[in-house]
């Protein structure tokens, strides 16, 4: 194996979908060119064969796996079996795969919403064991939870190195936008700038305002989880955050200032808040890895609204 992490050769699964692209531009960014990674339509991860050979004949000494099935609220209620299901498959197969090949180091990107549902802010991650998730969440994040027991097994009887990272909500240009799939910003710049648009003189948006979140920039993400692979080799698990917690509310209130919308703002209580709150402890990726979000969080909405807008029939056509 390579000493140097510019000539690894990294394995990107998911490279192109939001976060891989902003991964992949962070890799050539590093001076790392030697990466593969296969669309979903060339390798179905969710078969174990196909998952392996492609590893296999790939020879990577990285790979950092970040395909996943995600949606928001409305898509975890819909369909928590199939989000459940494929991230697990997707995840136990890559950690195999690579295994199997010999990989120098595996990645794997889970997800904030493992945490327990009532769990003390900021996050640490010594309070992932102590609680059950947010219900709407509960299926997606115990499946990517269960890649961190799997990592931290395989460590223990195999001596495979594999580390796991936890973004908090990652937003910015790239971003899906499809109602069926988006996540709260996204879906809240499409419903502002339609009813700017159309002259609405409302909107209608989830919950009470109440809930908070952190909201991560992709491209300081993707910075976080090269830094990671080359310099985290624990067996912990490591959350990427802002340091920044926002109320739904004043979201909210700053997407509508920034597309332009000037009209009412309607609750619906009806519809669930999700988590109470989110905001994790970043701590341990500053000090192990030198991982420090940079991007102001009013700059970065105002350009992934601004990309939404440029790029709409595109940024809506994204339905996985």
């Amino acid at each position: 194996m390579t000493d140097r992490f510019q000539d690894k050769r990294v394995f990107v699964t998911g490279g192109s979908g939001f976060l891989g692209t902003a991964v992949r531009a962070a890799l050539a960014e590093r001076g790392v060119y030697h990466v593969i990674s296969p669309s979903s339509a060339d390798v179905d991860l969710l078969d174990p064969g196909a998952a392996a050979s492609a590893i296999a004949e790939a020879l990577p000494d990285v790979v950092i796996h970040l395909a996943a099935r995600v949606g928001g609220i409305g898509a975890n209620m819909e369909r928590p079996a199939s989000l459940y299901l494929e991230n697990l498959l997707l995840g136990t197969n890559v950690i195999e795969a690579s295994r199997a090949a010999g990989v120098e180091k595996t990645v794997v990107v889970g997800t904030i919403c493992s945490y327990p549902k009532h769990t003390p802010v900021p996050f640490s991650e010594s309070s992932l064991w102590q609680g059950y998730p947010e219900e709407t969440n509960a299926p997606y994040g115990i499946a990517k939870l269960a890649q961190l027991v799997h990592l931290q097994a395989n460590r223990a009887q195999y001596g495979q190195t594999g580390i796991y990272l936890m973004p908090t909500n990652l937003y910015g240009p790239g971003d899906k936008f499809n109602p069926a799939v988006s996540h709260v910003i996204p879906a809240l710049i499409r419903k502002c700038v339609l009813a700017r648009e159309a002259g609405d003189d409302e909107i209608v948006v989830w919950g009470t305002g109440s809930a908070s979140r952190e909201f991560l920039f992709v491209d300081d993400a993707a910075k976080g989880i090269v830094l990671a692979a080359e310099h985290y080799d624990d067996a912990e698990p490591v959350n990427l955050g802002a340091n920044r917690e926002l109320l739904i509310k004043e979201l909210v209130e700053m997407v509508s200032e920034l597309t332009g919308y000037e009209g009412r703002i309607r609750w619906d209580h009806t519809r669930p808040d999700g988590q109470p709150r989110r905001c994790v402890d970043p701590t341990r990726a500053r000090d192990t890895f030198g991982f420090e979000a940079t991007t102001d969080f009013r700059a970065g909405l105002a350009a992934t609204i601004e990309w939404y807008e440029a790029n709409r029939e595109a940024a809506e056509a994204r339905s996985s």
